[in-house]
C-alpha cells in the first residue's frame, strides 16, 4: 500500500524550550511524504530528496512508533521519500513538518489515516523525542504545522491551550543566516534563568496579544542565545507587525502586511544571509492514499 501526504510548516512565537508551554503560527511552506510499506520489517529505505547528507532517524522512529502502535512492528517495512520546501537546523519546524508528514503518510498507507488528528501529532512527537531532535517534544510546532493558524500548548502534558485565527492573511519574511543550528546543541539549562519572562510572553499569547508575545520572546531569547535582535528590531521599524527569533534560530521572522513587505525586504538586505517569503497559513493537512 501507498499514500502521500503534504503538511505546512510552522514559525515560533514563543519558544517552550525554558518553560514547556509555547505558541507558533502556520505558514505556507511545506513538506511532503511518500511511503509504500513493504513485506518485510527488516526492510526500511529513507531518502530526503534535496539533502541526502541529513540524518534519517526521525523517520525512522516514526515508523517505528506508528507500527507499534497498531501492532504490526514485525509485519512491515517501508520505502519512504520526503522533500521540503522548509530549510533544515534552522528554526522553521523542519522536524516536526517531516513527523508530521511521515506518520500521516504511513498511516494512510495502513488505511489508518482517519485516526484522530490529535493522536497522529503525539505520534509524530513521540518519535521527535525518540529521535532526539527536540527538547520539549515540540507539541506546539506540531501543532501549528498540522492545524494551521495560532496554537498555544503545554507541551508537558500535550494538550492544546488556546487556538486563534488570523485576523487577516498575512506575509512572513524569513531572515536564514548562513549557519545552522542543531536542537541537540541549544544550552537548555541557560534557557530557563529567564523563564518567568517567557512565561510572561505566553501568557500574552494565550490571551490573544500573540504578536507582543512574539517579539518579546524573540528579545528574550536572542539574549540567552547570543543573537543579535537588530534584524527582528529593524523589521518592526520598516513597518512589521512583528518579529522574532523563530525557534532556536538563527532564523528571524516578520509578519507583515502587504503594503509593508518592501519595506521590511529593504531593511533586511543590510543582512548577510538569504530572505525566503511566504503567507500564514490556516491550510489542512492533506492525505492521497494510491493504492491498497
Amino acid at each position: 500500500m501507498k499514500a502521500k501526504s503534504t503538511v505546512h510548516g510552522a514559525a515560533t512565537i514563543v519558544n517552550a524550550i525554558a518553560t514547556g508551554l509555547g505558541a507558533a503560527f502556520g505558514v505556507s511552506l511545506w513538506t511532503k511524504a511518500c511511503v509504500m510499506l513493504v513485506d518485510n520489517p527488516e526492510g526500511l529505505e529513507v531518502s530526503i530528496r534535496g539533502a541526502p547528507e541529513e540524518d534519517t532517524s526521525l523517520v525512522k522512529h516514526c515508523l517505528m512508533v506508528v507500527l507499534e502502535r497498531f501492532k504490526l512492528s514485525d509485519r512491515f517495512g517501508a520505502r519512504i521519500e520526503t522533500e521540503s520546501s522548509i530549510p533544515i537546523a534552522c528554526g522553521l519546524k523542519s522536524s516536526s513538518a517531516a513527523a508530521n508528514a511521515v506518520v500521516l503518510a504511513i498511516l494512510g498507507a495502513l488505511g489508518k489515516g482517519d485516526l484522530d488528528p490529535l493522536e497522529i501529532v503525539r505520534l509524530g512527537v513521540t518519535a521527535a523525542r525518540r529521535a532526539g531532535v527536540t527538547v520539549t517534544g515540540a507539541f506546539d510546532d506540531a501543532c501549528a504545522s498540522y492545524f494551521g493558524g495560532i496554537i498555544a500548548t503545554d507541551n508537558a502534558k500535550l494538550e492544546i491551550v488556546k487556538r486563534f485565527s488570523f485576523n487577516q492573511p498575512y506575509s512572513v519574511l524569513i531572515h536564514i543566516p548562513f549557519e545552522k543550528q542543531y536542537t541537540k546543541d541549544v544550552d537548555v539549562a541557560r534557557t530557563k534563568l529567564l523563564s518567568p519572562q517567557i512565561r510572561l510572553a505566553f501568557r500574552e499569547a494565550t490571551e490573544g496579544r500573540y504578536w507582543n508575545a512574539m517579539v518579546l520572546n524573540g528579545l528574550l531569547y536572542s539574549s540567552i542565545l547570543g543573537y543579535d535582535p537588530s534584524i527582528a528590531l529593524d523589521a518592526l521599524a520598516s513597518g512589521a507587525v512583528s518579529a522574532g527569533l523563530s525557534g532556536k534560530g538563527p532564523s528571524v521572522t516578520a509578519i507583515v502586511a502587504e503594503e509593508n513587505v518592501d519595506n521590511v525586504r529593504e531593511a533586511w538586505d543590510a543582512y548577510e544571509g538569504r530572505l525566503l517569503e511566504t503567507t500564514t497559513s490556516e491550510q489542512p493537512v492533506k492525505l492521497v492514499v494510491i493504492s491498497g
